[in-house]
């Protein structure tokens, strides 16, 4: 083969190399263009603060503003809080098929919960009010776990969430009030 073709082949595949690189790379930035504008539209449910040195004493996740509510413009919202080795409360009662919204805090270390068989699944992390919507189908009984280790004790941290038919839950709910678990 001459000289002059082996040349031709060899810049002819340099070429074609720059030009996948190149797209490559355009993919590559393009991809955390989309990214950016993404998580700037849409951030994560962690971004309001709180601080964990005044939690129990003043605000949102005084002792007396935890468990389920209607609040005033209807919406039903469960706050709590997780802390090691417990949720408080420890039994949640809530509404089937009706929007649940769930405001969390933790006060001493990364904590998470899964709520039985549903896609409800959050971190908690200190300092920061961890939200979430969802609905629940059926009625009865779920565990709700945490899913982060968070010291010796962690195995044991477990929480119940008891789901109502919606009629008996706004039987039961009165405005300003929580409501926790019932005996059926």
């Amino acid at each position: 083969m001459p000289s002059h073709e082996s040349e031709a082949i060899a810049v002819a595949a340099e070429r074609r190399w720059t030009w996948i690189v190149g797209a490559i790379i355009a993919v590559l930035i393009l991809m955390m263009v989309v990214t950016g504008v993404h998580w700037a539209s849409m951030p994560p449910s962690r971004v309001e603060t709180i601080d964990v040195k005044t939690l129990h004493l003043r605000g949102e996740f005084i002792e007396s503003n935890l468990g389920t509510a209607i609040e005033s413009d209807g919406r039903v919202v469960v706050r709590l809080i997780a802390q090691q080795y417990s949720f408080e409360p420890q039994c949640i009662a809530v509404p089937a098929d009706t929007p649940v919204t769930f405001r969390a805090t933790a006060t001493d270390a990364i904590h998470g919960f899964i709520i039985g068989r549903t896609n409800a699944n959050t971190m908690v992390v200190p300092g920061f009010v961890a939200t979430f919507t969802t609905s629940f189908s059926r009625t009865g009984e779920q565990l709700m776990p945490c899913h982060e280790y968070c010291g010796t004790g962690h195995e044991a941290m477990w929480g119940r969430v008891q789901v109502l038919p919606r009629d008996e839950f706004m039987a039961k709910a009165r405005p300003g009030e929580r409501l926790s678990c019932v005996a059926r």
